[in-house]
């Protein structure tokens, strides 16, 4: 019930338990994201967590469109100054004149594709013959009798007209688009065809600056293109086929742009994560670093490892940057992660070079003003919290906080502090991991629960105090499986213990050193 509400909301989505803030992208600065409709930030896989981070990431992505306005809008005004960077607008590359035989040929057959589409989703003789035969029957039926319904008697042939008209409606509308390119043309007025000019600029990111003599000639180009291919189109309208561009620019391009068969950047990423799990490594299939090559594929507008360049890696570090990325996240994380997977393909012979070779991420020193753990004050204000922690009442079942969360608010501080292990080795306990050996009741820590950095399993001793309070009155009274995380499956369970290790503390937290004040 609450998630259902929940997905009412605006700059909301959900999908598959996993939820994201999302706003839609202007038609007008499409072009700075690569045409794409809406921009995304993942909230994760908890409710709670995901309301309580979503107005803040929505803020984030308002944050990239207010930028992109600005970029458009000294666009517009010829403005000196360039604006902050925009994560996928870096142009990169100088156009070529194959780029440029590449834009108008891809424009034309785009055209015509289009056109093609739209008559084939044209309704047919039968379906305009059916709907005039539905309208005599409603009036047969007394449906567009004026004195029931004044509106009923207007739109009893609506739906018929709309048909019948379709056909005709889209031929004056492209015999006017193909008046105003021939009027436009001659006078140097390129805006019917800027969104297009642009689109393709962005999406292959050449160094084009809006409105240079280099911009303004590849949009007269593409209004040629276009011009001959609406002239096919009026071609079919009189029953001709076979016509062929007239306009010697248009023409199919001597030197395609790609050439090969393309590289899905994703697919080297899977396989990459599948040889780990061989090994034993990447056991949760590599969901942190999904997030940088999704981010890369994103920022290229494309999954053609093979085409991602240096300057395009460069750019996309760059882009980290200004969307608010700290430095040491996009080192360790986000290039630590392309790396791999590029060096690997290399090895491999799938790619024949790795293009990350000196794409390096400067790192400030850290400055440290405090203890690296807590002292001695703080880890008892925590223990004693833990201690006493009792989950906030609430008559909203949403709201309730699962007894997972509970226990492990109320224990895992407390195993963390006496066994030295980090919060998602505790997280991730089962029942069957804490036993009694030589008369002492123990923990054992085991990738079979998760994950253990060592990749070997290890016991640790159940200090008395923790006896006392009650931790194995609780363990007994568990169901079986995990202790602090509710997944039914052991292919579960790391994320599982993930998911409650982030409710406890965020990343980095000092909770994650509880092994300094054991």
């Amino acid at each position: 019930m609450g998630v259902s509400m929940a997905a009412k909301r605006r700059h909301w989505k959900e999908k598959d338990g996993r939820y994201w803030a999302r706003i839609s992208i202007p038609l007008e600065l499409k072009p700075f994201f690569g045409n794409k409709t809406q921009l995304t930030e993942p909230l994760g896989g908890d409710l709670r967590i995901a309301d309580e981070n979503h107005a803040a990431a929505v803020a984030r992505l308002k944050d990239k469109l207010k930028a992109a306005r600005r970029m458009l809008e000294a666009a517009s005004s010829d403005a000196a100054v360039e604006p902050a960077p925009v994560a996928a607008v870096t142009p990169r590359r100088a156009l070529t004149p194959e780029d440029v035989e590449q834009a108008v040929w891809a424009h034309y057959t785009n055209t015509l594709a289009q056109d093609a589409a739209k008559r084939a989703a044209m309704p047919t003789e039968q379906e305009i013959t059916d709907e005039l035969e539905k309208a005599n029957k409603r009036i047969e039926a007394g449906d567009a009798d004026p004195r029931k319904s004044i509106s009923g008697f207007f739109n009893v042939y609506s739906d018929y007209e709309l048909k019948a008209s379709m056909r005709h409606f889209d031929e004056r509308l492209r015999k006017s688009k193909l008046k105003a390119l021939r009027a436009e043309i001659a006078t140097g007025n390129t805006r019917l065809v800027n969104a297009k000019v642009q689109e393709f600029i962005d999406r292959h990111h050449f160094a084009v600056a809006r409105e240079s003599q280099e911009w303004r000639d590849l949009a007269q180009k593409l209004m040629r293109a276009e011009i001959e291919a609406l002239e096919r189109t009026c071609e079919l309208d009189a029953g001709m086929f076979g016509g062929t561009p007239q306009d010697p620019i248009v023409r199919p391009p001597s030197k395609p742009i790609d050439e090969g068969e393309p590289v899905s950047l994703w697919g080297l990423f899977e396989a990459y994560v599948e040889k780990k799990q061989k090994v034993g490594k990447h056991m949760d299939g590599g969901a942190n670093w999904a997030v940088p090559i999704r981010s890369l594929i994103d920022f290229v507008g494309h999954d053609d490892a093979r085409r991602i360049k240096h300057e395009d890696l460069i750019g996309w570090r760059d882009s980290l940057e200004a969307a608010g990325k700290s430095p040491k996240t996009i080192r360790d994380k986000y290039l630590v992660a392309v790396r791999a997977v590029l060096r690997k393909a290399v090895k491999e012979r799938t790619l024949p070079n790795n293009e990350m070779v000196d794409v390096e991420q400067e790192v400030p020193r850290k400055i440290r003003t405090r203890e690296r753990g807590y002292t001695k004050r703080e880890a008892v204000r925590i223990l004693k919290t833990s201690l006493n922690y009792e989950p906030r009442a609430t008559t909203h079942p949403s709201h309730r906080e699962s007894a997972h969360i509970t226990a492990a608010k109320r224990w895992v501080p407390l195993l963390c502090a006496f066994t030295g292990a980090r919060v998602n080795e505790i997280t991730q306990l089962r029942k069957q991991d804490v036993f009694k050996e030589a008369g002492r009741w123990m923990l054992r820590i085991t990738p079979e629960a998760g994950s253990v950095k060592t990749g070997e399993y290890r016991d640790a001793p159940l200090h008395r105090q923790v006896v006392e309070l009650g931790f194995l009155e609780f363990v007994k009274g568990a169901n079986e499986g995990p202790l602090f995380h509710g997944a039914q499956t052991p292919e579960k369970y790391l994320s599982g213990a993930r998911t409650t290790s982030g409710r406890l503390c965020p990343p980095s937290s000092p909770v994650e050193q509880f092994s300094m004040i054991a």
